[in-house]
């Protein structure tokens, strides 16, 4: 769509209201902006601040325009009229004659809004009105999520009202408005199988979508289909609904998560331990959660990762590291597809993000070597923290990777634990972007913010991501928003450097509480039962930890994230082998660099 299409819609309103101007509007040839300006004291949809005239919103009138190719009605009669016309198919052409195929303007400015000739047409304030609304519901999908409560401390969330003035500012919305009955345009789904709501009704489901648990970016996509396909998924009534079966899984997989943390802290009261926040899926990640992961994601033997706190010596070769620095390999049991599922924890230096273009690499050989051209089969996965993400260069230099022919993976899942803080400094202090995903934006991913302490939004949005990338085969970003209990290791004392913020921190319920609260007031669980899953983890824990104070040696192949058997069997791995040539050899080579082939 381009400019000229949109001034032709200017005239059909004048041509109604204001004949005259109309009739010097088509004596002159006029640039847009000229154009714009002269309409404005005749048209009052030129007045609104950010009207549909602008270039900006070109993508918007595309839309209705393919609404309209496939079902005329579903757009407003006057959206219908103007359609109909020639003029939208072809450039304006003010002061030349009309061809054969063109309708005259004035003949469709006779008939805006007209459905049948029995009908009335409708005002300019109508269309106008219908104008706002269709401008509100977009200014959701763009700017919804600057409003939406994700931050579980609440040290950043706005209040309703303020939420309300940045999202519809520059709209003419009145009380008198609210209750009155809208068309929704095909742009939205709010509406389910409903064509019509109250403005009311309409504002209140966008911030129920937009504006609650989960913020939503993914309107800057250059891809109209990638567009509608999340809007579909966000705003359709009852998407993001939880059944019982998986309430019940969540709060069991939360009084695992939970319990380990707490059960570590217990046992090795001052040890680091850096606590939370396809067939094949290959992860890397920092510190953070990391033996959190091992255990209840990879299902790692908790005995062996116990074994890591009692400083004991190694039975096979190999130097080891310290125990967050471990990977892993293990197959599991994936009830869901009752198949059994690979899963790798790429072994990870101090250096936060440099596993990143590692996984990225043995996720491409992996695929290469499985004739998984389409990335079905094989996945990888980076977790990362909010501060490695927006400052390491390496996260930039990994993504502009993702769409490269030859280096592609066909999507990857980047989920940022952010807590936001990194190590002792205030993001403020830290980034000039509003957020710490913003590098996903330069790749065209879309990127889910995602309040921590919302168990449900954040299945949902995990999900969503899943389905995202295994449709589109793209990279995309979830920003889980939680906060770090403990200082940036368990001998760390925040309170000396962000002492407002774990403040706040000291007060605030645990998701765990939270979580299993809300399910006691739903009547899922009772009390007892939810103590009864925390008593069994632990007594699982205690009964590991026992078992792990037999051993008296560890093993580093237990923590191999890639087990190549036999690959060093019959070698010695330190063995150098000779690397020297013979003086002749270097002799002919030097001939052959200085003299020409027939002087040789």
């Amino acid at each position: 769509m381009h400019r000229q299409s949109v001034s032709a819609l200017v005239p059909l309103l004048l041509g109604r209201n204001h004949p005259e101007v109309f009739a010097n509007f088509i004596s002159k040839t006029r640039t847009f902006p000229n154009f714009i300006r002269s309409a404005a004291p005749y048209c009052s949809i030129a007045k609104i601040e950010e009207s549909y005239l602008n270039g900006n919103s070109s993508v918007y009138i595309e839309e209705m325009y393919q609404a309209w190719s496939q079902e005329p009605k579903s757009v407003h009669a006057s959206w219908d009229a103007y359609f109909r016309g020639s003029s939208f198919q072809k450039s304006p052409m003010f002061g030349s004659e009309s061809m054969s195929n063109q309708i005259p303007l004035s003949a469709i400015a006779s008939n805006i809004g007209m459905v049948s000739s029995s009908s009335a047409a409708p005002t300019a304030d109508v269309i106008d009105s219908h104008l706002v609304v269709h401008s509100t519901i977009r200014s959701y999908q763009v700017r919804g999520h600057l409003a939406a409560q994700i931050d579980p401390l609440n040290l950043i969330n706005m209040t309703r009202d303020e939420a309300q003035r940045l999202i519809i500012r520059g709209t003419d919305i009145s009380d008198q408005n609210m209750d009155k009955i809208y068309q929704l345009p095909h742009t939205t789904w709010i509406g389910g199988k409903e064509k019509h709501l109250p403005l009311r009704e309409i504002i209140m489901r966008l911030e129920n979508v937009y504006c609650g648990s989960i913020g939503a970016e993914f309107m800057h996509l250059s891809n109209l289909d990638e567009v509608n396909w999340i809007r579909k998924r966000l705003e359709t009534p009852g998407s993001m609904a939880v059944n019982v079966d998986e309430k019940k899984l969540i709060l069991q997989r939360i009084s695992r998560s939970a319990g380990f943390e707490n059960f570590l802290a217990k046992k090795f009261t001052s040890e680091k331990r850096f606590e939370l926040g396809v067939e094949s899926i290959i992860m890397g990640m920092p510190h953070r959660g990391r033996l959190n992961v091992l255990a209840n994601v990879c299902r790692k033997p908790l005995v062996q990762i116990l074994t890591q706190f009692g400083g004991l010596e190694a039975a096979d070769e190999g130097s080891g590291d310290v125990k967050y620095h471990l990977g892993t390999y293990i197959e599991r049991l994936n009830r869901a597809t009752n198949k059994n599922m690979r899963l790798a924890v790429v072994a990870n230096p101090s250096h936060l993000e440099a596993v990143d273009p590692v996984v990225q690499g043995k996720a491409r050989a992996e695929q290469f070597y499985r004739g998984d051209q389409e990335g079905n089969k094989v996945m990888s996965l980076l977790l990362h923290g909010d501060a490695a993400f927006a400052g390491q260069g390496v996260v930039y230099e990994t993504m502009h990777m993702s769409e490269l022919p030859d280096y592609t993976t066909k999507g990857t899942i980047h989920i940022v634990a952010n807590n936001q803080i990194g190590f002792t400094t205030d993001p403020r202090y830290s980034r000039s972007s509003p957020y710490c995903t913003d590098v996903g934006r330069v790749v065209n991913s879309p990127i889910f913010h995602v309040n921590a302490d919302d168990p449900e939004a954040v299945i949902f949005v995990c999900k969503l991501a899943a389905e995202y990338r295994h449709t589109f085969h793209k990279d995309v970003v979830i920003d889980m928003v939680g906060y770090r209990r403990h200082g940036h290791n368990e001998i760390d004392e925040p309170m000396f450097t962000q002492p407002i913020m774990y403040s706040i921190i000291k007060k605030h319920i645990n998701v765990l509480d939270l979580y299993s609260k809300k399910l006691i007031e739903e009547g899922i669980f009772s009390k007892d039962e939810v103590k009864g899953l925390i008593d069994k983890y632990d007594q699982i824990c205690e009964e590991a930890y026992k078992e792990s104070q037999l051993e008296t040696q560890i093993y580093h192949t237990d923590w191999l994230d890639s087990p190549w058997s036999g690959f060093f069997e019959g070698k010695d791995p330190l063995k150098a082998g000779p690397t020297g040539v013979h003086e002749e050899t270097l002799a002919h080579i030097g001939r052959r660099f200085l003299f020409w082939a027939s002087q040789c």
